[in-house]
């Protein structure tokens, strides 16, 4: 009898903890679909996405072996999170050798830099590390460079002209200043180096307090026109004392929960700017009539209503080419990927990779890509 009752409960538990799990899942499949301007709080179950597919696998597994009848329903709520999965994950074994280049394609780099200076809060490191970036950049030898979290001053000189570490190879380029700090002393940005001449370029600027913009210039490439795009979204913006109270979260008394209080309500505002800045991104791009790329720091991931709007009928560099999760920031989570390079669908690409320098806390994304009708 006692065993009965413990069978029983036992069975209650792992049923109520498998359906709280296949709704916390449809919920997190569904928001790719809603604007966070509406919905912020589907904005963490994006997060959480890859972390769920996976307690879906496992929990599938389990009542197949424990239930079989009991496997219906996790077997459909998987299912309707597959187009998600085939966004967070790819299957693409072939390695990609970044030291060559096919012949008749276009190498587009992009990277969201850290202010240029790296890592290190040494002052002689930093000056070092802007030289060792800027290099690393120019040895993979790219027609196109796009630059998130740049900066560069007019005023300070030749140690702090990060723009000048480029113009030799990159004569041509445009550059948002974003922030410009008495008159150049200090600007950041997002900018775009070109092997080939600009023909036109532009800028749209984001609405509200976010220092940021959407960029592009238009090249001649393939006996073509090309449009390249880039943006920094917005951030969640933590800092050290952010990181700091993460700590705390975990310590479960009055100071985390403050804690936890500050750090939702930056990702909640991030979120909901984030949804405004996409819609921004997509009416743009939806009315260019050149074939284009779109790349940068979306600071958001790819079960996401950011990632999914701005994309739209793209194709994604990593996902042609890529193999896993694809993560390109270092910190916060071990499944962050970000950054994005997104052709359109005039384009094939060759090839794609990313490159780690400890320089940044993101990593470096290098494609090749080409155009359908070249050779």
């Amino acid at each position: 009898m006692a065993v009965s009752i413990i069978r029983s409960t036992l069975k209650s538990i792992l049923l109520i903890i498998t359906y709280t799990i296949c709704f916390l899942y449809l919920l997190s499949v569904i928001t790719p679909y809603l604007n966070p301007q509406h919905w912020w709080l589907l904005g963490f179950l994006g997060l959480m996405f890859p972390y769920l597919f996976f307690l879906m696998i496992f929990i599938f597994f389990f009542w197949l072996i424990v239930k079989p009848r009991l496997v219906i329903l996790p077997f459909f709520v998987l299912v309707s999170g597959t187009k998600q999965a085939s966004v967070t994950f790819a299957l693409h074994t072939k390695s990609n050798d970044l030291t060559k280049k096919p012949d008749s394609s276009l190498r587009i780099i992009s990277w969201n830099v850290a202010n240029m200076y790296g890592l290190s809060n040494n002052r002689e490191i930093k000056q070092h590390n802007r030289t060792e970036l800027a290099q690393s950049i120019l040895d993979l030898n790219p027609d196109i460079i796009c630059l998130q979290e740049f900066n560069h001053s007019y005023t300070q000189g030749e140690g702090a002209d990060n723009i000048g570490l480029f113009t030799k190879q990159y004569p041509n380029y445009f550059y948002s200043k974003d922030f410009d700090k008495e008159n150049g002393y200090y600007t950041s940005g997002s900018i775009l180096f070109s092997k080939n001449p600009i023909i036109d370029s532009g800028k749209i600027d984001y609405p509200g307090k976010f220092t940021g913009s959407l960029i592009y210039i238009d090249v001649k490439a393939f006996d073509d026109t090309l449009r390249i795009y880039t943006t920094h979204l917005q951030s969640f913006g933590f800092n050290n004392s952010d990181y700091a109270e993460m700590n705390k979260i975990k310590q479960r008394d009055q100071e985390s929960i403050e804690a936890s209080k500050n750090i939702f309500k930056k990702m909640k505002a991030a979120f909901t700017t984030r949804g405004q800045q996409a819609d921004i991104v997509r009416s743009q791009t939806d009315g260019c009539t050149h074939v284009s790329v779109v790349c940068g720091d979306f600071n958001d991931v790819p079960n996401s209503y950011t990632y999914a709007h701005i994309r739209n009928l793209r194709q994604d560099a990593f996902l042609a080419k890529g193999l896993g999760v694809g993560k390109t920031y270092n910190a916060l989570a071990p499944m962050l990927r970000i950054d994005y390079i997104l052709p359109d669908t005039s384009f094939s690409i060759k090839q794609f990779g990313t490159v780690d320098e400890n320089l940044s806390d993101h990593v470096m994304l290098v494609s090749d890509i080409q155009l359908k009708n070249k050779n």
